[in-house]
């Protein structure tokens, strides 16, 4: 149990590092894209560290809703967001390439607060 322990608390203090940077970012006038990147991270870090809590392999995905779809199985009376999720899923990839795309404070913390929701029910999960 040590070493899949160990492996989820990479993941979880590899998402606290990403959450912290978006938040830094919001605080300091941008840029607000690359803060949102840093958000969608840190969801999916900590939705990986709870897969690899439960001993599970870690997919290659950026896809939060798969994610998700993945702790649901495990989990099923959690509730994992999975709706409000694609919100964040586009600013992994998508997003981060689209000469367009210029979110403003509002969209950055709505996509803070999602990231720190996840946080907090994976961390409920994880001991």
């Amino acid at each position: 149990m040590s070493d899949v322990l160990d492996l989820a608390r990479g993941w979880l203090r590899k998402g606290d590092s990403d959450l912290a940077a978006a938040r830094l970012i919001a605080t300091s006038n941008g840029p607000y894209d690359t803060a949102c990147f840093h958000a969608q991270q840190a969801a999916e870090k900590y939705l990986k560290g709870l897969l690899a809590f439960a001993g599970q392999p870690i997919p290659f995905t950026h896809n939060l809703e798969e994610l998700a779809h993945r702790c649901k199985a495990l989990y099923p009376t959690v509730d994992f967001m999975e709706v409000e999720l694609t919100q964040l899923t586009p600013y992994a990839v998508q997003m981060r390439y689209d000469p367009d795309f210029w979110p403003d404070l509002a969209t950055l913390q709505e996509a803070i607060a999602l990231a720190e929701r996840v946080r907090i029910i994976v961390l409920s999960l994880v001991r």
